[in-house]
């Protein structure tokens, strides 16, 4: 647990946690995304890994229609697909998917030694590859794809302490101007890449050199909505990061939350709880926690659990939570309407993030 704790135990002890007052006259809205490192061929090879997307499209509907937020909408689940394995056989059914159920498709990449051009080209094909499915969203002057983004081995900004995994130390410039719009990389605790700012929904600003993302500007109503077009700056939401001391190991020692949902560590009622203290709001905006999860779904022993008994159970409890504490509404949605609720927090919007779920980043296109 204490592994790589130097980048952000001290701002952990730090930082205050967000009292949780719930009342009819004190409404809260917690706002669920599950960013999934989406890697079905990590492990397996390609008739392992059509396996584990076509389990997923006998699953996924089913558990979708189950199951109804505070709004009435099924779970949604955003997969973040590794664009240097692009596989047309694996993306088409995904794609349909998505178009299925509301879930979406969004860019991951892990790579090494690479230069400004070479993950300019990079990423340029692995947009292109996901538009030819109708993913992506797209900007409404231009048409141009747009994206939300997760770095492989957590080594954003050539962040990684090894100077491995990366290799581009201007990496937040070259996203934005190949047309990402938040990153959704952190936490990534235990791993040394994890940055000081922790809990946070924040505007970094590329300075040239590696990490630049360890501190920025909180995203505030009325004050940081300049900062959203600039190439020098990117939005990036983080997940949860602290100690569960409801969960210890050997019975004494707290364990790491850093809200991954896997096969050994499910969402539970308990760890939400931990979830409404430790994720982000938007300062001085509307009453609306974000919440973002993250997993690795192409994997059997975790789309076992996804898809299965356990995530039931959370969802199945969400919703008596809901129904015994007035007050309380929960919403599940996409890495995309997540941030379009953070702009929208930001720009001082207020009532139920439904809303503005399709805020500022529209909907991927329905290809005919």
């Amino acid at each position: 647990m204490l592994r790589g704790a130097q980048q952000w135990l001290l701002p952990y002890l730090r930082f205050r946690r967000h009292p949780v007052r719930i009342s009819p006259d004190r409404p809260l809205h917690a706002c669920i995304a599950v960013c999934d490192h989406y890697e079905p061929l990590h492990d397996t090879d390609l008739a392992g890994a059509q396996k584990a997307v076509a389990h997923w499209q006998a699953t996924w509907p089913g558990l979708v229609s189950s199951h109804q937020d505070s709004s009435g909408r099924g779970p949604r689940h955003s997969f973040f697909y590794p664009i240097e394995k692009y596989e047309p056989s694996l993306l088409a059914p995904l794609a349909d998917l998505c178009h299925q159920t509301g879930s979406e498709v969004e860019i991951h990449l892990h790579h090494d030694n690479d230069t400004e051009a070479t993950l300019i080209a990079k990423l340029e094909k692995g947009i292109a590859d996901f538009a030819s499915h109708g993913l992506l969203s797209r900007d409404a002057a231009s048409g141009r794809a747009k994206y939300a983004f997760i770095h492989g081995n957590w080594a954003l900004d050539h962040s990684h302490p090894s100077g491995r995994k990366c290799g581009v130390p201007n990496e937040l410039e070259v996203l934005r101007r190949t047309g990402c719009y938040v990153d959704m990389t952190l936490p990534s605790a235990p791993d040394p890449c994890q940055t000081s700012t922790i809990n946070a929904t924040y505007y970094a600003r590329e300075d040239g050199l590696p990490k630049s993302h360890d501190t920025g500007t909180p995203v505030e109503v009325d004050q940081t909505a300049k900062l959203r077009n600039l190439e020098d700056h990117l939005l990036l939401i983080q997940g949860p990061l602290g100690l569960n001391w409801q969960r210890r190991k050997w019975g004494l020692i707290p364990r790491l939350e850093n809200g991954d949902a896997s096969g050994s560590n499910p969402p539970t009622l308990e760890r939400f709880r931990l979830w409404l203290e430790l994720c982000p709001r938007v300062k001085n905006g509307a009453p609306w926690i974000f919440i973002k999860l993250h997993t690795h779904g192409g994997i059997s022993k975790n789309y076992k659990i996804l898809l299965g008994e356990a995530m039931q159970r959370f969802y199945r409890d969400l919703a008596s939570f809901a129904q015994t504490t007035p007050g309380f509404h929960y919403h599940f949605v996409t890495a995309r309407e997540l941030t379009n609720l953070v702009h929208a927090a930001e720009d001082g919007k207020t009532g139920s993030p439904s809303q503005w779920l399709d805020y500022l980043h529209a909907k991927p296109p329905v290809l005919g």
